[in-house]
Protein backbone atom coordinates (compact mmCIF):
# COMPACT_ATOMS: atom_id res chain seq x y z
CA UNK A 1 0.00 0.00 0.00
CA UNK A 2 3.01 2.30 0.54
CA UNK A 3 3.85 3.67 -2.63
CA UNK A 4 0.12 3.84 -3.42
CA UNK A 5 -0.54 6.18 -0.29
CA UNK A 6 2.56 8.19 -0.62
CA UNK A 7 0.80 8.73 -3.84
CA UNK A 8 -2.53 10.12 -2.83
CA UNK A 9 -0.60 12.19 -0.17
CA UNK A 10 1.43 14.01 -2.41
CA UNK A 11 -1.67 15.03 -3.98
CA UNK A 12 -3.59 15.88 -0.73
CA UNK A 13 -1.05 17.55 1.55
CA UNK A 14 -0.41 20.38 -0.21
CA UNK A 15 -3.98 21.32 -0.09
CA UNK A 16 -3.68 21.20 3.70
CA UNK A 17 -3.72 24.72 5.83
CA UNK A 18 -1.14 23.34 8.52
CA UNK A 19 1.24 22.06 5.45
CA UNK A 20 4.01 24.50 5.51
CA UNK A 21 5.78 23.71 1.98
CA UNK A 22 3.23 25.17 -0.11
CA UNK A 23 4.57 26.55 -3.35
CA UNK A 24 7.89 24.13 -3.05
CA UNK A 25 9.14 21.24 -5.32
CA UNK A 26 8.89 18.49 -3.70
CA UNK A 27 11.74 15.61 -4.99
CA UNK A 28 10.72 12.61 -2.43
CA UNK A 29 7.91 11.59 -0.24
CA UNK A 30 7.95 8.32 2.19
CA UNK A 31 5.89 7.37 4.92
CA UNK A 32 5.66 5.18 7.57
CA UNK A 33 2.16 4.25 9.79
CA UNK A 34 0.47 2.18 12.59
CA UNK A 35 -2.56 1.15 13.98
CA UNK A 36 -3.68 3.34 16.92
CA UNK A 37 -7.33 1.73 16.26
CA UNK A 38 -8.64 -1.88 14.56
CA UNK A 39 -12.39 -0.63 15.17
CA UNK A 40 -14.74 0.71 13.31
CA UNK A 41 -13.09 3.30 11.27
CA UNK A 42 -9.64 1.68 11.66
CA UNK A 43 -7.81 4.69 12.49
CA UNK A 44 -3.88 4.47 11.19
CA UNK A 45 -1.13 7.25 12.30
CA UNK A 46 1.66 7.82 9.49
CA UNK A 47 4.49 9.63 9.59
CA UNK A 48 5.17 10.93 6.21
CA UNK A 49 8.51 12.76 5.58
CA UNK A 50 8.80 15.08 2.40
CA UNK A 51 11.90 16.01 1.26
CA UNK A 52 12.03 19.45 -1.36
CA UNK A 53 14.22 19.83 -4.24
CA UNK A 54 16.41 22.22 -2.47
CA UNK A 55 17.50 19.09 -0.24
CA UNK A 56 15.32 20.07 2.89
CA UNK A 57 12.68 17.94 4.37
CA UNK A 58 10.26 17.83 6.92
CA UNK A 59 7.90 15.20 8.63
CA UNK A 60 4.40 15.59 9.21
CA UNK A 61 1.71 13.34 11.56
CA UNK A 62 -1.28 12.25 9.38
CA UNK A 63 -3.92 10.76 10.68
CA UNK A 64 -6.38 8.55 8.45
CA UNK A 65 -9.54 7.04 9.09
CA UNK A 66 -10.19 3.77 6.64
CA UNK A 67 -13.98 3.21 5.26
CA UNK A 68 -14.89 0.06 3.12
CA UNK A 69 -17.09 1.99 1.20
CA UNK A 70 -17.27 6.08 0.53
CA UNK A 71 -18.41 8.42 3.32
CA UNK A 72 -20.85 10.94 1.91
CA UNK A 73 -21.03 12.78 4.78
CA UNK A 74 -17.19 12.81 5.12
CA UNK A 75 -16.47 14.33 1.32
CA UNK A 76 -14.48 17.42 2.79
CA UNK A 77 -12.80 15.05 4.86
CA UNK A 78 -11.77 12.55 1.70
CA UNK A 79 -7.99 11.68 1.18
CA UNK A 80 -8.09 9.70 -1.67
CA UNK A 81 -8.50 5.69 -2.33
CA UNK A 82 -6.08 3.19 -2.60
CA UNK A 83 -6.16 -0.20 -3.86
CA UNK A 84 -5.97 -3.29 -1.78
CA UNK A 85 -6.96 -7.07 -1.71
CA UNK A 86 -10.61 -7.96 0.18
CA UNK A 87 -10.29 -11.43 1.87
CA UNK A 88 -11.59 -13.05 -1.24
CA UNK A 89 -8.80 -12.12 -2.97
CA UNK A 90 -10.31 -9.62 -4.71
CA UNK A 91 -9.15 -6.39 -6.01
CA UNK A 92 -10.97 -3.56 -4.14
CA UNK A 93 -10.44 -0.28 -2.64
CA UNK A 94 -10.08 1.26 0.75
CA UNK A 95 -11.14 5.29 0.99
CA UNK A 96 -8.78 7.05 3.54
CA UNK A 97 -10.21 10.64 5.10
CA UNK A 98 -8.77 12.78 7.61
CA UNK A 99 -9.18 11.50 10.92
CA UNK A 100 -9.10 14.57 12.81
CA UNK A 101 -12.14 15.69 10.51
CA UNK A 102 -13.67 11.88 10.83
CA UNK A 103 -15.98 12.20 14.28
CA UNK A 104 -15.80 8.25 14.15
CA UNK A 105 -12.26 8.04 14.59
CA UNK A 106 -11.72 10.33 17.27
CA UNK A 107 -12.22 8.81 20.24
CA UNK A 108 -9.54 6.00 20.50
CA UNK A 109 -6.70 9.28 21.36
CA UNK A 110 -8.62 10.10 24.72
CA UNK A 111 -9.03 5.90 25.29
CA UNK A 112 -5.40 5.75 24.88
CA UNK A 113 -4.29 8.70 27.25
CA UNK A 114 -6.55 7.40 30.01
CA UNK A 115 -5.11 4.24 29.81
CA UNK A 116 -1.36 5.10 29.39
CA UNK A 117 -1.03 3.54 26.26
CA UNK A 118 2.13 2.70 23.98
CA UNK A 119 1.02 2.15 20.65
CA UNK A 120 3.91 1.36 18.24
CA UNK A 121 6.30 4.06 18.57
CA UNK A 122 3.43 6.63 20.18
CA UNK A 123 3.14 7.01 24.12
CA UNK A 124 0.40 8.39 25.34
CA UNK A 125 1.12 10.73 29.00
CA UNK A 126 -2.01 11.71 30.92
CA UNK A 127 -1.26 14.21 33.63
CA UNK A 128 -2.65 12.34 36.34
CA UNK A 129 -4.88 15.41 37.80
CA UNK A 130 -8.13 15.52 36.69
CA UNK A 131 -10.87 13.15 34.40
CA UNK A 132 -10.07 12.84 31.04
CA UNK A 133 -13.79 12.49 28.98
CA UNK A 134 -12.64 8.93 27.88
CA UNK A 135 -15.40 7.89 25.36
CA UNK A 136 -16.55 10.64 23.55
CA UNK A 137 -15.54 12.48 20.28
CA UNK A 138 -14.38 15.27 19.38
CA UNK A 139 -14.82 18.00 16.78
CA UNK A 140 -12.26 19.85 14.47
CA UNK A 141 -11.44 23.51 15.44
CA UNK A 142 -11.46 25.22 11.93
CA UNK A 143 -9.60 28.26 12.02
CA UNK A 144 -6.00 26.54 12.86
CA UNK A 145 -3.18 27.12 10.84
CA UNK A 146 -0.32 25.13 11.46
CA UNK A 147 -2.29 22.28 13.64
CA UNK A 148 -5.10 20.79 13.88
CA UNK A 149 -7.63 20.22 17.43
CA UNK A 150 -10.45 18.38 18.36
CA UNK A 151 -12.84 19.63 20.99
CA UNK A 152 -14.04 17.18 23.39
CA UNK A 153 -17.73 18.33 24.58
CA UNK A 154 -16.81 20.93 27.52
CA UNK A 155 -13.89 19.14 29.09
CA UNK A 156 -10.61 19.24 27.26
CA UNK A 157 -9.40 20.37 23.99
CA UNK A 158 -6.71 18.24 21.65
CA UNK A 159 -3.92 19.60 19.85
CA UNK A 160 -2.18 17.77 17.33
CA UNK A 161 1.36 19.36 16.18
CA UNK A 162 1.57 18.53 12.40
CA UNK A 163 4.93 19.49 12.01
CA UNK A 164 7.09 16.39 13.88
CA UNK A 165 10.61 17.52 15.33
CA UNK A 166 12.65 15.58 17.92
CA UNK A 167 12.29 17.26 21.70
CA UNK A 168 9.30 18.26 24.10
CA UNK A 169 7.38 20.92 22.19
CA UNK A 170 7.13 24.29 24.67
CA UNK A 171 3.41 24.29 24.83
CA UNK A 172 3.29 20.83 26.54
CA UNK A 173 6.73 21.52 29.15
CA UNK A 174 5.44 25.35 29.68
CA UNK A 175 2.38 23.67 30.35
CA UNK A 176 3.45 21.03 32.61
CA UNK A 177 5.52 23.60 34.36
CA UNK A 178 2.78 26.32 34.93
CA UNK A 179 0.31 23.32 36.25
CA UNK A 180 2.43 23.16 39.08
CA UNK A 181 2.18 26.89 40.18
CA UNK A 182 -1.69 26.90 40.06
CA UNK A 183 -1.54 29.66 37.78
CA UNK A 184 -4.67 30.93 37.23
CA UNK A 185 -4.67 32.21 33.61
CA UNK A 186 -3.59 29.25 31.90
CA UNK A 187 -5.61 26.13 30.69
CA UNK A 188 -3.96 23.17 32.64
CA UNK A 189 -2.62 20.65 30.82
CA UNK A 190 -4.21 16.70 30.96
CA UNK A 191 -1.79 15.12 29.22
CA UNK A 192 0.44 14.72 25.99
CA UNK A 193 1.68 12.27 23.81
CA UNK A 194 5.17 11.49 22.49
CA UNK A 195 6.23 9.14 19.23
CA UNK A 196 9.47 8.07 18.71
CA UNK A 197 12.21 9.21 16.27
CA UNK A 198 12.99 6.84 13.44
CA UNK A 199 16.94 7.57 13.25
CA UNK A 200 16.98 7.30 17.14
CA UNK A 201 16.80 11.24 17.83
CA UNK A 202 14.50 12.46 20.98
CA UNK A 203 11.05 11.52 20.33
CA UNK A 204 8.60 14.10 19.02
CA UNK A 205 5.60 15.86 20.98
CA UNK A 206 2.92 15.01 19.05
CA UNK A 207 -0.07 15.98 20.64
CA UNK A 208 -1.31 17.48 23.72
CA UNK A 209 -4.50 17.64 25.50
CA UNK A 210 -5.69 20.47 28.03
CA UNK A 211 -8.54 21.61 30.00
CA UNK A 212 -11.12 23.61 27.64
CA UNK A 213 -11.94 27.09 28.38
CA UNK A 214 -15.78 27.55 28.52
CA UNK A 215 -17.65 30.54 27.62
CA UNK A 216 -14.47 32.56 26.46
CA UNK A 217 -14.01 34.91 24.13
CA UNK A 218 -11.32 35.37 22.22
CA UNK A 219 -9.47 38.41 22.60
CA UNK A 220 -8.83 40.03 18.70
CA UNK A 221 -12.90 39.60 18.67
CA UNK A 222 -13.34 41.91 21.54
CA UNK A 223 -10.71 44.42 20.92
CA UNK A 224 -11.75 44.79 16.96
CA UNK A 225 -15.16 45.16 18.37
CA UNK A 226 -14.18 47.89 21.00
CA UNK A 227 -13.01 49.82 17.72
CA UNK A 228 -15.60 49.31 15.73
CA UNK A 229 -17.94 50.55 18.70
CA UNK A 230 -15.25 54.19 18.29
CA UNK A 231 -15.24 54.53 14.57
CA UNK A 232 -19.14 54.68 15.11
CA UNK A 233 -18.94 57.13 17.24
CA UNK A 234 -18.17 59.83 15.25
CA UNK A 235 -18.08 62.86 18.10
CA UNK A 236 -16.92 60.48 21.01
CA UNK A 237 -12.87 59.54 22.69
CA UNK A 238 -11.82 56.64 23.01
CA UNK A 239 -12.45 56.56 27.04
CA UNK A 240 -15.88 57.68 26.05
CA UNK A 241 -17.11 54.75 24.41
CA UNK A 242 -19.35 52.28 25.75
CA UNK A 243 -16.75 49.64 24.58
CA UNK A 244 -13.85 51.15 25.73
CA UNK A 245 -11.48 48.51 25.64
CA UNK A 246 -8.90 49.96 27.85
CA UNK A 247 -10.20 47.69 31.29
CA UNK A 248 -9.58 44.73 29.85
CA UNK A 249 -6.21 45.59 28.07
CA UNK A 250 -4.88 46.40 32.06
CA UNK A 251 -6.32 43.36 33.01
CA UNK A 252 -4.67 41.41 30.37
CA UNK A 253 -1.36 43.26 31.28
CA UNK A 254 -1.40 42.12 34.69
CA UNK A 255 -2.31 38.39 33.74
CA UNK A 256 0.92 38.61 31.43
CA UNK A 257 2.90 39.73 34.46
CA UNK A 258 1.93 37.53 36.52
CA UNK A 259 2.56 33.84 33.71
CA UNK A 260 6.08 35.69 33.33
CA UNK A 261 6.45 35.87 36.88
CA UNK A 262 5.31 32.04 37.57
CA UNK A 263 7.36 31.36 34.44
CA UNK A 264 10.99 32.73 35.89
CA UNK A 265 10.14 30.89 39.15
CA UNK A 266 9.84 27.72 37.80
CA UNK A 267 12.15 27.20 34.81
CA UNK A 268 15.49 28.48 34.07
CA UNK A 269 16.69 31.87 34.00
CA UNK A 270 20.02 33.52 33.33
CA UNK A 271 21.43 37.41 33.00
CA UNK A 272 21.98 38.65 29.52
CA UNK A 273 25.00 39.61 28.91
CA UNK A 274 26.63 41.79 26.39
CA UNK A 275 27.23 38.89 24.14
CA UNK A 276 23.28 38.51 24.12
CA UNK A 277 22.53 41.74 23.37
CA UNK A 278 24.92 42.01 20.18
CA UNK A 279 23.99 38.65 18.82
CA UNK A 280 20.09 40.23 19.04
CA UNK A 281 20.83 43.23 17.58
CA UNK A 282 22.73 41.53 14.57
CA UNK A 283 19.98 38.66 14.02
CA UNK A 284 17.69 41.88 13.53
CA UNK A 285 19.92 43.57 11.58
CA UNK A 286 19.97 40.49 9.32
CA UNK A 287 16.48 39.90 9.02
CA UNK A 288 15.59 43.28 7.80
CA UNK A 289 18.59 42.87 5.22
CA UNK A 290 16.77 39.49 4.36
CA UNK A 291 13.34 41.37 4.22
CA UNK A 292 14.20 44.23 2.09
CA UNK A 293 14.95 41.67 -0.95
CA UNK A 294 11.00 41.31 -0.57
CA UNK A 295 9.44 44.80 0.80
CA UNK A 296 11.10 47.60 -1.13
CA UNK A 297 9.15 50.40 0.99
CA UNK A 298 11.52 49.38 3.74
CA UNK A 299 14.08 51.18 1.75
CA UNK A 300 13.04 54.27 3.15
CA UNK A 301 13.01 53.04 7.18
CA UNK A 302 16.46 51.50 6.86
CA UNK A 303 18.69 53.98 8.28
CA UNK A 304 16.83 54.24 11.29
CA UNK A 305 15.69 50.93 11.88
CA UNK A 306 19.50 50.15 11.62
CA UNK A 307 20.45 52.63 14.71
CA UNK A 308 16.92 51.31 16.69
CA UNK A 309 18.65 47.59 16.57
CA UNK A 310 22.20 49.25 17.08
CA UNK A 311 21.04 51.24 20.34
CA UNK A 312 20.37 47.46 21.42
CA UNK A 313 24.05 46.40 20.83
CA UNK A 314 24.78 49.64 23.33
CA UNK A 315 21.67 49.43 25.81
CA UNK A 316 22.93 49.22 29.69
CA UNK A 317 19.15 47.70 30.08
CA UNK A 318 19.35 44.78 33.01
CA UNK A 319 17.31 42.29 31.19
CA UNK A 320 17.24 38.56 32.87
CA UNK A 321 16.35 36.12 30.22
CA UNK A 322 13.69 33.50 30.69
CA UNK A 323 10.97 31.18 29.19
CA UNK A 324 8.73 33.33 27.54
CA UNK A 325 5.43 32.60 25.23
CA UNK A 326 7.02 33.76 22.22
CA UNK A 327 4.01 34.18 19.89
CA UNK A 328 1.89 36.60 22.04
CA UNK A 329 -0.89 38.38 20.14
CA UNK A 330 -4.58 39.18 21.34
CA UNK A 331 -5.87 35.81 18.97
CA UNK A 332 -3.72 34.20 21.61
CA UNK A 333 -5.35 35.08 24.42
CA UNK A 334 -9.19 34.43 25.86
CA UNK A 335 -11.30 36.69 28.37
CA UNK A 336 -13.83 34.89 31.06
CA UNK A 337 -15.71 35.43 33.29
CA UNK A 338 -12.73 35.51 36.09
CA UNK A 339 -10.16 37.42 33.87
CA UNK A 340 -7.47 36.20 31.09
CA UNK A 341 -5.83 33.15 29.78
CA UNK A 342 -3.06 32.91 27.94
CA UNK A 343 -2.71 29.79 25.20
CA UNK A 344 -0.54 28.16 22.71
CA UNK A 345 2.69 28.43 24.35
CA UNK A 346 4.42 26.66 21.69
CA UNK A 347 6.18 30.08 20.00
CA UNK A 348 6.19 30.70 16.64
CA UNK A 349 5.56 27.32 14.60
CA UNK A 350 7.82 28.30 11.29
CA UNK A 351 10.80 28.90 13.77
CA UNK A 352 13.09 25.65 15.14
CA UNK A 353 11.67 24.04 18.15
CA UNK A 354 15.48 24.84 19.66
CA UNK A 355 15.19 28.56 19.07
CA UNK A 356 11.60 28.63 20.62
CA UNK A 357 13.29 26.48 24.09
CA UNK A 358 16.11 29.70 24.69
CA UNK A 359 15.86 32.08 26.77
CA UNK A 360 14.60 35.11 26.00
CA UNK A 361 13.40 38.64 27.33
CA UNK A 362 10.02 38.97 28.41
CA UNK A 363 9.95 41.98 26.86
CA UNK A 364 9.42 39.91 23.65
CA UNK A 365 6.07 39.06 24.25
CA UNK A 366 5.43 42.36 25.73
CA UNK A 367 6.36 43.43 22.19
CA UNK A 368 3.84 41.38 20.35
CA UNK A 369 0.94 42.01 22.04
CA UNK A 370 1.66 45.95 21.76
CA UNK A 371 2.09 45.25 18.07
CA UNK A 372 -1.59 43.51 18.21
CA UNK A 373 -2.93 46.67 19.83
CA UNK A 374 -1.81 48.88 16.82
CA UNK A 375 -3.04 45.89 14.62
CA UNK A 376 -6.55 46.06 16.12
CA UNK A 377 -6.30 49.42 16.14
CA UNK A 378 -5.40 49.77 12.14
CA UNK A 379 -6.83 46.51 10.15
CA UNK A 380 -10.05 49.14 9.00
CA UNK A 381 -8.07 51.57 7.69
CA UNK A 382 -7.47 48.96 4.41
CA UNK A 383 -10.50 49.72 4.03
CA UNK A 384 -10.62 53.80 4.20
CA UNK A 385 -6.58 54.32 3.95
CA UNK A 386 -7.47 57.80 3.22
CA UNK A 387 -9.38 58.91 6.50
CA UNK A 388 -7.78 61.14 8.64
CA UNK A 389 -10.10 61.05 10.93
CA UNK A 390 -10.88 57.32 11.26
CA UNK A 391 -6.51 57.47 11.16
CA UNK A 392 -6.31 59.79 14.19
CA UNK A 393 -8.96 57.82 15.85
CA UNK A 394 -7.49 54.14 15.47
CA UNK A 395 -3.78 56.01 16.61
CA UNK A 396 -5.80 56.98 19.64
CA UNK A 397 -7.67 53.70 20.59
CA UNK A 398 -4.31 52.03 20.07
CA UNK A 399 -2.38 54.95 22.57
CA UNK A 400 -4.74 54.11 25.17
CA UNK A 401 -4.74 50.49 25.17
CA UNK A 402 -1.19 49.99 25.08
CA UNK A 403 -0.42 52.28 28.16
CA UNK A 404 -3.28 50.13 29.84
CA UNK A 405 -1.47 47.25 28.69
CA UNK A 406 1.73 48.72 30.22
CA UNK A 407 -0.49 50.12 33.55
CA UNK A 408 -1.59 46.37 34.26
CA UNK A 409 1.65 44.84 34.11
CA UNK A 410 3.59 47.38 35.79
CA UNK A 411 0.96 46.93 38.75
CA UNK A 412 1.75 43.53 39.05
CA UNK A 413 4.87 42.77 38.15
CA UNK A 414 6.38 46.16 40.08
CA UNK A 415 8.19 47.14 36.27
CA UNK A 416 7.74 49.22 33.77
CA UNK A 417 7.71 47.55 30.58
CA UNK A 418 7.25 50.07 28.21
CA UNK A 419 9.67 52.83 29.92
CA UNK A 420 12.24 54.09 27.69
CA UNK A 421 13.91 51.11 26.37
CA UNK A 422 15.97 50.35 23.75
CA UNK A 423 15.35 46.57 23.47
CA UNK A 424 11.91 46.89 23.77
CA UNK A 425 11.22 49.63 20.37
CA UNK A 426 13.90 46.93 18.84
CA UNK A 427 11.23 44.04 19.74
CA UNK A 428 8.65 45.97 18.42
CA UNK A 429 10.23 47.38 14.94
CA UNK A 430 11.44 43.22 14.47
CA UNK A 431 8.23 41.97 14.99
CA UNK A 432 6.80 45.02 12.66
CA UNK A 433 9.40 43.71 9.76
CA UNK A 434 7.87 40.67 9.80
CA UNK A 435 4.82 41.57 9.58
CA UNK A 436 5.62 43.24 6.33
CA UNK A 437 7.16 40.29 4.71
CA UNK A 438 4.16 38.26 5.77
CA UNK A 439 1.46 41.26 4.25
CA UNK A 440 3.44 41.49 1.45
CA UNK A 441 3.39 37.97 0.14
CA UNK A 442 -0.12 37.14 1.51
CA UNK A 443 -2.39 40.62 2.08
CA UNK A 444 -0.74 43.26 0.07
CA UNK A 445 -3.43 45.64 0.64
CA UNK A 446 -2.42 45.42 4.97
CA UNK A 447 0.98 46.20 4.19
CA UNK A 448 0.09 49.99 5.02
CA UNK A 449 -0.22 48.76 8.32
CA UNK A 450 3.39 47.73 9.49
CA UNK A 451 4.56 50.34 7.47
CA UNK A 452 2.82 53.02 9.51
CA UNK A 453 4.42 51.20 12.77
CA UNK A 454 7.70 51.80 11.77
CA UNK A 455 7.81 55.13 10.99
CA UNK A 456 7.03 55.92 13.97
CA UNK A 457 9.23 53.37 15.47
CA UNK A 458 12.40 54.20 13.14
CA UNK A 459 11.83 57.62 14.25
CA UNK A 460 12.46 56.87 17.54
CA UNK A 461 9.35 57.58 18.48
CA UNK A 462 7.42 55.92 21.16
Amino acid sequence: MSKALTDVLREWMPHQRWFGGKGREWADVSEDGFFLSRSEPVLSVHRVRVTYADGAGETYLVPLSWRAHPEEELSTAFVGAVPAKGADGEDRENYCYDAMRDRDATPPWLVHLVAASTVGPMHFHPAGVATIPEGVPGDVVSTEQSNTSLVYGQDAIFKLFRRLEPGLNPDVEIGEALRRTENPHIAPLLGHIEIDDPDGAEPATAAMLQTFVRGASDGWRLATASVRDLYAEGDLHADEVGGDFAADSERLGAATASVHADLARVLDTEPADRGWFAATARAMTDRLEAALAVVPQLEEHLAGLRAVYAAVADSPEQVVRQRVHGDFHLGQVLRTATGWVVLDFEGEPARPLAERRQLDSPLRDVAGMLRSFDYAARHMLVEQPDDPQRAYRAQEWAVRNRGAFCAGYSASSGIDPCGDSPLLRAFEADKAVYECVYEARNRPNWLMIPLQSLSRLAAGAG
